[in-house]
């Protein structure tokens, strides 16, 4: 069984107009069931580093807190410098214990200015439900593709509430709606987190996202003002999440009509310029 966590970032529902938030990003990490609990050993031991082997008690790690220019909760008052190079050691954990990142991040402005005919149960008023329908997508073309036909995977996300009812239903619908060529066959399960605010892998699964979505912001001229040294340690964060992404093209979804969808996809999914490494002088992943 694989994990694969759902956290987003940049939610704002039907609000496209946003300026502070203008990327939307769902996605996360994928994790094996037998190896949840050394990446949990090891993330702890990198706190408990950071904070001289007196982590603060019922310490949770949240991005914003860390990566805030002068730092917040836990983190208030502590070196900018030293708080990058921590959320850079806990980034490192995704190639030292050899986890996937899975994500999708949209455009609100492509998004507020298109639409689709595609036959799924949703419109382009939010991009959560897209998000989430498309990673359902990915998800099953990668346990599929990239783990055998004998593995299998399970969702864990967030509890939305103003999202519950429309998750239920395109779970249903993508298990046993329309042709069972078509239907989703390697994701069995999904899951609310129990105590998504102390689970280790939300938590670094709340870091990738977030990363992910000030680089993007940064990659689309949101974030021209900020500093150089900004612009690349966020660089440098995506590097290391973008490397663990098995397949960065779309996967398209098969289906009478889905064309629609995919092209739609294509419109309003956000992607950072096709030789942005090289911008920011970093080495070819």
């Amino acid at each position: 069984m694989h994990f694969f966590y759902l956290d987003e970032s940049g939610d704002t529902g039907a609000n496209l107009a946003d300026q502070h938030q203008p990327i939307f990003v769902l996605g996360g990490i994928s994790v094996r069931d037998e190896g949840w609990n050394a990446t949990q050993e090891h993330l702890a031991g990198i706190i408990s580093d950071y904070f001289s082997g007196d982590t603060p008690d019922g310490f949770e790690l949240h991005s914003k807190e860390l990566l805030c220019p002068a730092g917040d909760g836990p983190f208030a008052g502590h070196d900018l410098q030293a708080r990058c190079e921590l959320a850079l050691r806990l980034l490192g954990l995704l190639a030292e214990r050899a986890h996937g990142v899975h994500y999708l991040a949209i455009d609100k402005q492509a998004l507020a200015a298109a639409n689709h005919t595609a036959p799924v149960p949703y419109g382009s008023d939010q991009p959560y439900p897209i998000g989430f329908d498309y990673l359902i997508t990915y998800i099953n073309w990668y346990v599929r593709s990239r783990l055998g036909i004998s593995a299998r995977g399970m969702v864990i996300l967030d509890q939305k509430d103003q999202h519950h009812s429309l998750i239920e239903q395109l779970m249903h619908e993508r298990r046993f709606g329309g042709a069972a060529t078509h239907r989703i066959k390697w994701v069995v399960e999904f899951s609310y987190s129990v105590d998504s605010q102390k689970n280790p892998m939300v938590q670094l699964s709340d870091l990738v996202i977030y990363c992910t979505k000030r680089f993007i912001e940064i990659e689309k001229g949101h974030r021209d003002t900020w500093s150089e040294d900004a612009k690349n340690f966020y660089a440098k964060c995506y590097s290391i999440i973008r490397d663990r992404v098995a397949r960065t093209t779309l996967v398209e979804r098969n289906g009478r009509h889905m064309d629609r969808l995919n092209t739609f996809i294509t419109s309003v999914r956000a992607e950072p310029r096709l030789q942005w490494r090289r911008h920011y002088n970093l080495p070819a992943g």
